[in-house]
């Protein structure tokens, strides 16, 4: 199964985002393909956090567009959220000990181990940082 971190949710919701053709495309084909794909919940925290944030984008996305986004992205029949699921804190305190996790650095930490405990075989981000975790496969699929 293939998870998508924020950057790339943000990069396909924004038609002002550099790589916007290609992030909407590549998750266009997960959305609509038969092959299961994962989204982790604090990715859709955080892309909303990052999408309606002023600073960020002017303008910014509103709160409906944003939610209405993960409605859409929501409907995909093969997409699966991933939580928490037990055994969970094991595997996260892993990734803190052995990537020297510290500060906000605990988000990409997160994310990494939920998708590890519930078999993700590769993450989708434009986020280098993810490379301190090497037993999560990461691929920026807006490269070539």
């Amino acid at each position: 199964m293939i998870a998508v971190d924020s950057n790339i949710l943000v990069y396909a919701h924004r038609r002002d985002a550099q790589w916007h053709d290609g992030a909407k495309a590549r998750l266009g084909e997960l959305a609509q393909g038969p092959a299961p794909w994962a989204i982790p919940w604090p990715c859709l925290h955080e892309f909303y956090a990052a999408a309606t944030h002023p600073r960020a984008y002017d303008p910014p996305s509103t709160p409906a567009e944003a939610i209405g986004q993960i409605d859409a992205w929501l409907e995909s029949p093969t997409l699966t959220l991933l939580a928490e699921p037990p055994g969970y804190w094991p595997e996260l305190r892993a990734l803190l000990d052995g990537g020297r996790v510290a500060g906000p650095m605990v988000h990409d930490a997160r994310i990494a181990a939920l998708c590890l405990r519930h078999g993700v075989r590769e993450l989708w981000s434009a986020d280098r940082d993810f490379g301190r975790f090497p037993a999560l496969a990461v691929r920026n699929p807006l490269l070539a």
